[in-house]
């Protein structure tokens, strides 16, 4: 049985060193996943670089690899994947705020936002969100540079790559382990007790291997008390990233179901 070099990536669209890109790296052997280590990108710049590490891996991306079709087809881009990512790549923040809001301005109370298949399943924001949080941007800033650095994104494009990446939503994950409750917070103020508690509660079920995926992480114990320190959950929002796509890299079409829009593509175990 081979290892299986995975990664997990807790993406922004503005990194500083107050918030960076964080990235979860690790070892699938089997059932297990060992966590080397999390480290941190200040820069898209240094995110652009650390894209071309040699495979083979599976990364396991928070951050939206496709837009709603309805949408698309609505502001009359392109419908083939590659050629939508070009036009998107190409726009201006600005100009994507304002082709959302008048998209969504348009729309009755309830249903303002166009969603993807996999939105519901997964929980997830619209891929069109550019507020709270600000996905799209995050698409924007982030996809481009996958496919510059040429790694494969399986579904949506075909490719021999052996660097692979994959969309990921930690806040799915964290759902089964510990349901509801808040876990994280930016904010000085509501780094509380329940959450650093919440975050303990994670990184134990994790260890345990309590999830649907059959994957239990292993941990040395200075890892799992920087993972419940961070008040900011961003190093163990990559965490849960790596664990799916460790899960997704033993799967058939990476965990993909049959029949998906590749213009919009899917949640890894959504």
């Amino acid at each position: 049985m081979s290892d299986i070099r995975v990664f997990g990536v807790d993406f922004t669209s503005a990194p500083r060193r107050a918030k960076p890109i964080r990235v979860a790296e690790g070892l699938r052997h089997g059932a297990v996943v060992r966590l080397g280590g999390v480290v941190a990108h200040l820069t898209l710049e240094d995110f652009s670089a650390w894209l071309s590490t040699p495979g083979p891996w599976v990364g396991g991306f928070d951050l939206p690899f496709g837009l709603p079709r309805e949408l698309v087809e609505h502001l009359g881009w392109p419908t083939d994947y590659a050629a939508l990512m070009a036009h998107y790549a190409a726009l201006g923040r600005d100009e994507i705020r304002e082709r959302f809001a008048a998209f969504c301005d348009a729309r009755p109370a309830g249903g303002k936002f166009a969603h993807r298949a996999c939105d519901g399943p997964a929980g997830s924001s619209p891929s069109m969100k550019w507020v709270n949080p600000p996905v799209a941007f995050m698409l924007h800033a982030g996809v481009p540079r996958l496919l510059a650095a040429g790694v494969q994104l399986p579904g949506h494009l075909p490719g021999t790559d052996s660097r692979i990446a994959l969309e990921a939503y930690p806040g799915l994950l964290a759902r089964e382990l510990i349901g509801r409750r808040s876990y994280k917070s930016d904010i000085k103020a509501a780094q509380t007790p329940e959450r650093l508690i919440a975050r303990k509660d994670m990184v134990d079920a994790l260890e345990q291997g309590r999830t649907r995926l059959g994957l239990r992480l292993k941990l040395s114990h200075a890892q799992r008390d920087e993972l419940v320190a961070d008040a900011s959950g961003d190093a163990l929002d990559a965490v849960l990233a790596m664990v799916q796509a460790a899960w997704a890299a033993q799967q058939p079409r990476y965990g993909w179901p049959a029949g998906v829009d590749p213009l919009e593509g899917w949640i890894v175990g959504a």
